[in-house]
């Protein structure tokens, strides 16, 4: 009598993930908490408080007075891109008096984003300075808010100072597929500088 292979001989080894953790960062009301929540397949872990008078002094709220909450810690949310690739995301607080948490959060980290605001583009210099003297590749995230200008690429690249290498792309932090288009040229970029770094360590 001949048996057939079972049904769970006959079932495909289940894939392990690879998972990697990406930043989200950027001044103070640029769209890192709603990027976050637009693409994470889990509910987003948020440490947001409501502003206060005490910290007027302190948050700049030109560009963006309707804001009402700030992020004091950390957003937190993961994303599925396929079977084998998950992504942690870490979204950093934006206010200088958070900024010690940011080596913590950066700590093992394949990449980054810096989103960006064409309204506020000097609030993005710290953060892109940051990843600069630090080694850790990025991507320049410009975020389309409905009432700012329009430039192209171009323009905000020269107004960035950016090396040439570094990957600058339009997107809208409330639309999942332009924020995952974002992810994934992190992800391409910091495959890329790794690889040519390794090379440069190894001749």
């Amino acid at each position: 009598m001949v048996f057939g292979r079972s049904s769970r001989e006959e079932m495909p080894l289940p894939v392990e993930p690879v998972t990697l953790k990406l930043l989200v960062a950027g001044g103070f009301g640029v769209g890192k908490t709603t990027l976050v929540g637009a693409v994470s397949e889990i509910k987003p872990l948020r440490t947001e408080e409501t502003l206060s008078e005490a910290g007027r002094p302190v948050d700049d709220l030109d560009g963006v007075e309707s804001k009402r909450t700030t992020t004091v810690a950390m957003d937190f949310g993961r994303i599925t891109l396929r079977d084998d690739l998950v992504l942690y995301l870490f979204g950093t607080p934006g206010q200088d008096r958070f900024w010690f948490l940011w080596d913590e959060l950066a700590h093992g980290a394949l990449g980054a984003v810096v989103l960006v605001d064409t309204r506020r583009l000097e609030d993005s210099f710290a953060a892109i300075d940051y990843f600069e003297r630090r080694g850790i590749p990025f991507t320049i995230g410009v975020n389309c808010f409905e009432d700012a200008d329009r430039f192209s690429t171009e323009t905000v690249r020269a107004a960035l100072d950016l090396d040439p290498e570094v990957p600058l792309m339009m997107c809208d932090a409330r639309d999942r597929e332009s924020v995952k288009s974002v992810l994934v040229s992190v992800v391409e970029h910091a495959l890329v500088w790794s690889t040519r770094r390794h090379e440069a360590a190894t001749t």
